[in-house]
């Protein structure tokens, strides 16, 4: 959707889903999949905050398999797309159970069980469209 202001300059509207952002989405999701994270939910949050457009939240069995997915994530989305996250938490051993990627328009939480149980991102969140869910 483009909105014209008074003075003619096209905007992109803030809200606008963009194709990009649910390629990205689906591609993150494949990538932390093949490592081997569970619980998969890929959220549509677009409606709901400005934060992002989707959240990725899944289960990790601990921080290096979430560092594991971090470097493949670094590794893949820098050499196909030049696309590095603008934030990242928690991989440095101080997460404590909870690791955060932002890209932007997707935001990747990876969790252990007991901190995914405790902080219930889902219920949180749960006006969200679910785009994708692997158990």
């Amino acid at each position: 959707m483009i909105l014209l202001l008074a003075v003619g300059q096209p905007v992109i509207h803030p809200k606008e889903v963009s194709l990009d952002s649910i390629s990205l989405a689906h591609q993150i999701v494949d990538i932390v999949e093949d490592k081997q994270a569970t619980a998969i939910v890929l959220l549509d949050v677009h409606e709901l905050t400005t934060l992002a457009t989707y959240f990725i939240i899944a289960t990790v069995d601990n921080e290096r398999q979430a560092k594991a997915i971090e470097g493949a994530l670094l590794e893949k989305l820098k050499l196909q797309q030049n696309l590095r996250p603008l934030h990242a938490e928690g991989l440095d051993g101080q997460g404590g159970g909870w690791a955060l990627l932002d890209y932007g328009d997707v935001i990747v939480h990876l969790f252990t069980e007991e901190l995914r149980d405790y902080y219930k991102l889902e219920e949180l969140w749960s006006r969200a469209q679910v785009v994708v869910k692997m158990l």
